[in-house]
């Protein structure tokens, strides 16, 4: 059985800001720093095989802590970046709301495609999807950990269960330094074994940020 831990990027000041990162490469802050070297021993227990990241920082760095207490080298994927926001990319929601109130009406609603140039839940799901499932091949009946990101982690993995638009808006958000544990067998394929674990105390964020 292949075991397959999706784990948040750790806290940043634009998280803390409600601002929109999407594919900005925003730094951790101290909080999000303390977040990964909380969280590292408590995944290196798991005996993790392998190690992959997205190539933002936040997601690398967080990465960087579990790296520095398993010894395993860190293989970075650019396929695991967030969702790209397209002109939202840098406001807060407030501002979102302000300048496009049509578009952040659909967003919020769970359209798929809500425009202004952001990529669509289809495009991410399928993006993510395929590196989880190439990082998971690379170590069959291992354990495998994977640093993404809120929005990226969420479709990525739906994408994986099969779970349709509708039940993955049920799925609860990811807090930042928290993981999805999937299992992988030949019978059942990819099921769901936890969700949002961690051991630090985060703040509850939107996807977007």
């Amino acid at each position: 059985m292949t075991r397959l831990i999706v784990w948040r990027h750790g806290n940043t000041d634009w998280n803390a800001a409600n601002r929109v990162q999407g594919q900005t490469d925003v730094p951790l802050n101290d909080l999000g720093r303390e977040q990964a070297r909380a969280a590292a021993p408590l995944l290196a227990a798991l005996r993790p095989d392998a190690l992959v990241a997205s190539d933002l920082s936040r997601a690398a760095d967080t990465a960087a802590a579990l790296a520095a207490v398993t010894g395993l080298p860190v293989r970075s994927d650019a396929r695991l970046r967030e969702r790209h926001f397209g002109h939202w990319q840098g406001l807060t929601l407030t501002e979102v709301a302000e300048r496009f109130p049509a578009e952040h009406v659909r967003w919020r609603a769970g359209d798929p495609d809500p425009g202004t140039g952001i990529e669509t839940l289809d495009d991410l799901g399928k993006r993510v999807g395929a590196a989880l499932a190439e990082a998971a091949d690379a170590a069959p009946g291992g354990t495998v950990v994977v640093a993404t990101h809120g929005g990226a982690a969420r479709q990525g993995v739906g994408h994986l269960l099969g779970w349709d638009a509708v039940v993955l808006r049920t799925l609860g958000s990811l807090q930042n330094c928290h993981w999805t544990e999937l299992r992988r067998d030949d019978v059942r394929g990819w099921h769901l074994r936890a969700h949002n674990v961690g051991v630090v105390a985060a703040p509850a964020v939107a996807d977007a940020v």
